[in-house]
């Protein structure tokens, strides 16, 4: 960039070369100074004979230089630009900067963010109730035999949350078990009771570990991706799509999922109960020395059907909290694919904390009337 007086009092400002954001804009100090000095020029000509190439950048350069010069009182001369440069000029200029554009936005007072906080957990509330007695509703049509959704979506959900999650709840069930027995092992062993090992992993894995396990690994596997899965059909507009052609999203959507894993749920709970406690005997026969056949005696002597009950009644409640907290929070979901991964990181936090609170007072419960 060059400066020069023309005789007329007019200030040219000559551009040559390539100009672009990637390579830096000059500075504007030698402008100011021209601008303030003494006696100001009388206007500001460009002359563009020699620019070359040119991006966003020269665009960002000459509105500075007329907003200087408007700051001034000092006028410009567009007639030497190019016509592209002009009319992005006159669009950049079409549309003033509102007067509050750049006003800061105010933090809100510690009791406003009080007060918004419980808005939010008020409507978030009043939006479960309302899915809530949606879900109902599909749950009671289903007995009428008024529910519309389609046998085969059913089928493959009961897959997906079945048979295809039997490897994860395999892996982490053994991992489990062998760790209640290996921590059991190493306090039962200073008394010389060692044996009940087989007790400690039979009843933690049919009560409470073989459920809950099952339960939180299915909330972050599955409960995620029908959040994921309802989530991006609201963004795809096909939720609108089903309520237009007369089907009911809930029951078409949410019923299938909440049925698929209120049936798998007890299932992989009982098989999660059998995979720990086999990780359990690994332990007791590797590390406490103790016969496979009285490993496996204790056990039976301990577990009843009654513990094996209460992880399958615990398991069936979890399996419909998963699908609730899921579909919830998919139909929640906003129109970006932002608000997709929102809803599934929702869905999963959401599912396991319903889970643990559910199971704190089934627990208590239990307790109280002696099962």
């Amino acid at each position: 960039m060059k400066l020069e007086r023309l005789p007329q009092g007019a200030l040219r400002v000559r551009l040559a070369g390539a100009w672009g954001l990637a390579s830096g804009l000059p500075s504007f100090d030698p402008i100011r100074r021209e601008l303030a000095s003494e006696p100001p020029p009388g206007r500001v000509t460009f002359d563009v004979g020699e620019l070359k190439e040119w991006d966003s950048g020269v665009l960002s350069f000459l509105v500075r230089i007329e907003d200087l010069c408007s700051e001034r009182g000092v006028a410009t001369d567009r007639d030497s630009l190019p016509d592209g440069l002009r009319r992005l000029i006159a669009l950049a200029e079409a549309v003033p900067e509102t007067k509050d554009a750049k006003q800061e936005e105010k933090r809100p007072s510690f009791l406003e963010r009080i007060g918004l906080g419980a808005q939010g957990v008020g409507s978030g509330a009043v939006e479960m109730v309302h899915f809530l007695g949606e879900a109902a509703g599909s749950f009671a049509r289903l007995l009428r035999g008024r529910a519309r959704f389609r046998g085969v979506d059913l089928f493959l959900l009961i897959q997906d949350a079945g048979a295809q999650a039997l490897p994860i709840v395999s892996l982490i069930s053994f991992l489990v078990g062998l760790i209640l027995a290996f921590v059991g092992a190493v306090q039962l062993e200073q008394f010389g009771a060692q044996i009940y090992v087989a007790n400690l992993v039979g009843i933690a894995m049919a009560r409470e570990m073989g459920a809950m396990m099952a339960a939180i690994i299915m909330a972050g596997r599955t409960g995620a991706a029908y959040a994921a899965q309802i989530g991006t059909m609201r963004v795809n507009q096909e939720i609108d799509a089903l309520v237009t052609m007369g089907l009911p999203p809930i029951d078409f959507l949410v019923l299938p999922r909440m049925l698929a894993l209120c049936l798998m749920m007890p299932l992989l709970a009982v098989f999660a109960d059998f995979v720990g406690m086999i990780g359990g005997g690994v332990v007791g026969v590797s590390m406490l020395d103790l016969p496979p056949i009285v490993y496996y005696q204790q056990s039976a002597s301990a577990v009843d059907l009654v513990d094996f009950a209460t992880g399958i009644f615990k398991a069936s409640i979890f399996g419909v909290l998963i699908a609730f907290s899921g579909c919830l929070r998919g139909m929640q979901c906003g129109n970006n694919a932002s608000a997709v991964g929102d809803a599934a990181t929702s869905a999963v936090v959401t599912g396991i904390v319903m889970i643990i609170v559910t199971d704190a007072m089934l627990t208590v419960l239990f307790n109280i009337f002696g099962i």
